[in-house]
Formats: structure tokens, C-alpha cells, sequence
């Protein structure tokens, strides 16, 4: 059961995040971004691939971005992108949060030969740089959606992992554990309903980063031609079709630039609201099942 003390804990989580402008800010913006995302069909009037246009028109009532090199609507395009930006995005951060989480959670509870493998496993990976390791993985797997997304999992795994453990470990040696542990509980009980509930704050908040860093890793990858194979709409490879056309169209560029750029800015400033709500909810009477 949930001990009573616990609940005037979870509202004043609530009303931490509610007091972040930037955390309504980015909650709202991105909750704008998805919807103009999956209700593209509907709501724009070009096709993506569709070749209907003169090339490199400029920005127009018509054309709020302009077109392409190719004649196509640039903000079609970039609304398809950012669909498929936030999908590698999200499905990735998932992934690596589902994993990381739990080996963190095996690694901190249990502890031993366990801990010390879990933990090199992650150094090694971390020591080297992830966009480097995603290149590598994604030039190992080929090109597409599913080798892209493998990638950024992978990569992603040891900050969560990392910053579970550490919770965990704090979480094992308080006196409500050791009260369930005399009880009776089991190892798996425990870890369950009492260690993880109190130690996912840290996660949250790295699941808003891996997000907005798996934006610019996919960018970046695509931009390298190792991303969604063409005509795929992807954000970093209309990013280096308009450098191409830099000094024709400036605009082409700085549109899908400006596109990264709010995407990300959504996602670092809804991290920021559960930042400040994870952080009071520290301060509160442990969750106990």
C-alpha cells in the first residue's frame, strides 16, 4: 500500500511541473509538433515526393518554406521529417530507457559480480563517442529505420543504466527496505514495487536527453547520407541538400535548421519542467508498496 505521507509528496510533484513555464512551454510546443506530424495527410495540401513545382522557389504563401532542388514543398517535407525525427527519437529512448533502467535497477539492488560486469559493459561504451558509435553501428547495419533506431538504443543504454544505479543504490539501504526485506518480501518484490517506483525520477528527466540527443544524432547521420534512404523526407538530409544550395536559396537551409532547432528546444524545455518536478518530488515521503 502507498503510506499516507506519500501523497501530499505526488501533489506537490504535480504543481512543480506546473510552475515551469518552460516545461508547459515545451510540454505544449511538442504536443503542436506531433499532432501537425501524424495529421499531415489531412491537413497539408502537397504530397512530400512529389516533384509539382519550379525548383528553389522562395518562401510564399503558398510555399511557407519554398521548394526544393528537386520542386518540392520544403515545409511538406519538413513536417514529414520532424515525423520521422520524433519517431527514431522516442522509439529509441524508449528502447534504451526500458534497458538501461532495469540494468541499472539488477546492477544497484543486487550488487556483486553483477554490478562490476553491467558497469565495465557500459564504460566500454562509453568509451568511446556515440555519434561515433552510431555511425559505425548504422555503417555495420545499413541504412534505415531500424538499423538508425538500433543504433541510438545502444548508444543511449549507459546514462540510464548510470543514473539508476546510483539511485538504487542509495534507495536499498533506507529503512523501509530493510522493513519489507524482515518481512518477508522477496528480492524481486522489492525491486518492483518499492526500489523502482522511488528511483525513476533520474530516468524521466534522461529520457527528455536521449530524445533530444538521438534529434541531432539522427540529423547529423542523415546529413552523412547514413540515415532514412531517399526520398524518405529526413531532417539532416534536406539539411545537406540546402547547404548545397546555400548561396541560391539561403533559406532552404536555414528552414530546416530552424525546424532542428525548435524540436529540440520543445524537448529541452519539457527536460527541464520534469527536471524541476523530479526535484521536488526528491524531498517527499518514500513511495512504499
Amino acid at each position: 500500500m502507498t503510506t499516507s505521507a506519500a501523497r501530499p509528496g505526488r501533489k506537490r510533484s504535480a504543481t512543480g511541473f506546473r510552475a515551469s513555464k518552460a516545461g508547459i512551454f515545451g510540454a505544449t510546443l511538442l504536443t503542436l509538433l506531433m499532432a501537425a506530424s501524424l495529421l499531415a495527410p489531412l491537413i497539408l495540401p502537397y504530397n512530400p515526393l512529389a516533384q509539382d513545382f519550379p525548383a528553389l522557389m522562395p518562401p510564399s504563401f503558398a510555399h511557407l518554406f519554398g521548394t526544393d532542388e528537386l520542386g518540392r514543398d520544403v515545409f511538406t517535407r519538413v513536417i514529414y521529417g520532424l515525423r520521422a525525427s520524433m519517431t527514431v527519437a522516442l522509439v529509441s529512448a524508449t528502447l534504451a530507457g526500458t534497458i538501461g533502467v532495469l540494468l541499472g535497477l539488477l546492477s544497484g539492488y543486487l550488487g556483486g559480480w553483477l554490478d562490476a560486469v553491467v558497469m565495465r559493459l557500459m564504460d566500454m561504451i562509453l568509451a568511446f563517442p556515440s555519434t561515433l558509435v552510431a555511425v559505425v553501428l548504422v555503417a555495420v547495419m545499413g541504412g534505415g529505420i531500424t538499423p538508425l533506431i538500433a543504433a541510438l538504443m545502444v548508444v543511449g543504454i549507459p546514462p540510464f543504466a548510470r543514473l539508476t544505479r546510483a539511485s538504487v543504490i542509495s534507495i536499498r539501504e533506507r529503512a523501509y527496505v530493510a522493513a519489507q526485506k524482515a518481512a518477508g518480501a522477496s528480492n524481486v518484490d522489492i525491486m518492483i514495487r518499492t526500489v523502482l517506483p522511488n528511483s525513476v525520477g533520474g530516468a524521466a528527466v534522461q529520457f527528455v536527453v536521449a530524445a533530444s540527443t538521438a534529434v541531432l544524432t539522427e540529423s547529423g547521420l542523415s546529413f552523412l547520407g547514413l540515415g532514412l534512404p531517399p526520398p524518405n523526407p529526413a531532417l539532416g538530409e534536406m539539411l545537406a541538400a540546402g547547404n548545397d544550395n546555400l548561396f541560391i536559396a539561403p533559406w532552404y537551409p536555414m528552414a530546416i535548421g530552424f525546424s532542428i532547432t525548435v524540436l529540440v528546444m520543445a524537448l529541452d524545455a519539457l527536460g527541464s519542467g520534469l527536471q524541476q518536478q523530479f526535484g521536488a518530488a526528491t524531498r517527499r515521503t518514500a513511495v512504499v508498496a
